[in-house]
């Protein structure tokens, strides 16, 4: 996996007064993007000692200005979104609401809420899937009511890959990281194979290590982590991670600090 000067330009920030109109060292076009999503993980909302309201507002703004400047098809929230109580989540979706992009989310170990609570708030389950012209999302579930870590269901994995068998990729969701190489990390062996041995999975993306915002591998499988946006630790920066798929199917992804040096851990894959 190398990285690519496609979409250099795409990643610098939008300054006032400043038009970059081409690149003078390649004048050949590049391969337009075809999709453009957003991954956001550990908000925290009502954690308590932190100002979360904040840390909501702020990201709203930065996903609203890609939306605007850049363009965002979608926002998908990996986890965490509350902070242990139920009753967090009306709020929550209601500023959610100010979002000029779609969203989706996924179930942390602190949305530690029952599934009929979940189903009733989001309108899907927390094992859940979506599809966005060639390309299948799919959301697992790594946690349960009482936050325990769990391994996601292979059963349903294995059904929805199925289904989704073909489709040009497949993105995967999941909260918890299902390799022990992190702190906080799980052993879920059979998940790592699956994903492993299926050719249209592009890659994992993770939240809950707060202090992780970069990529780590398992064989030919790339996960990727986004640090947070949220919570009273982790990475030194609030962020979030973008991904593009170009119309030659390749895809890139990087990291993205909106308050300094924005781009980091930027990766390409085919």
């Amino acid at each position: 996996m190398t990285f690519k000067r496609r979409s250099f330009l795409k990643m610098l920030p939008v300054l006032p007064g400043v038009s970059i109109l081409t690149d003078l060292t390649n004048t050949s076009l590049p391969p337009s993007v075809t999709m453009r999503f957003i991954i956001a993980s550990d908000g925290h909302f009502g954690q308590p000692g932190t100002d979360y309201t904040t840390m909501h507002t702020d990201l709203i703004g930065w996903v609203n200005r890609e939306k605007m400047q850049r363009g965002a098809d979608f926002i998908f929230f990996n986890g965490d979104l509350i902070h242990d109580e139920p009753t967090l989540l009306y709020d929550l979706k209601t500023m959610f609401g100010k979002l000029r992009v779609p969203y989706y989310v996924g179930r942390g170990n602190h949305d530690k809420v029952g599934l009929d609570v979940w189903q009733s708030t989001w309108g899907y389950g927390t094992n859940h899937s979506f599809v966005k012209g060639d390309y299948a999302f799919i959301a697992g579930d790594t946690s349960n009511e009482k936050g325990q870590y769990v391994c996601p269901d292979i059963n349903w994995l294995r059904s929805e890959i199925t289904k989704y068998a073909n489709k040009k990729g497949i993105f995967i969701f999941l909260h918890i990281t299902p390799e022990k190489w992190t702190d906080n990390g799980i052993d879920c062996k059979e998940v790592v194979e699956l994903f492993e041995n299926t050719p249209n999975v592009k890659a994992i993306f993770n939240g809950h290590d707060h202090d992780q915002d970069s990529k780590k591998q398992k064989g030919k499988m790339p996960y990727f982590f986004d640090g947070h946006f949220g919570g009273n630790w982790g990475t030194a920066y609030k962020g979030y991670r973008i991904v593009e798929i170009f119309e030659d199917d390749t895809w890139q992804t990087y990291q993205y600090n909106p308050t300094a040096a924005p781009v980091l851990n930027s990766f390409t894959g085919k």
